[in-house]
């Protein structure tokens, strides 16, 4: 487990993609979003959950 940086957010920038993926040998898929900080490869989340980013704040 890592421990959090104390860091500012002002500055900060966040990048996202969304991903459509399909298991099951194509049966079935759902869509999900990643939210990275491009400074930090351990900074990341994904979430099948959220249906925009308005739904997140």
């Amino acid at each position: 487990m890592t421990t959090p940086e104390s860091r500012s957010d002002e500055g900060r920038t966040l990048s996202s993609r969304g991903y459509r993926i399909t298991v099951d040998d194509g049966r079935d898929s759902f869509y999900a979003i990643s939210l990275e900080d491009p400074d930090n490869d351990a900074a990341w989340i994904m979430s099948d959950t959220v249906r925009t980013l308005d739904e997140m704040q």
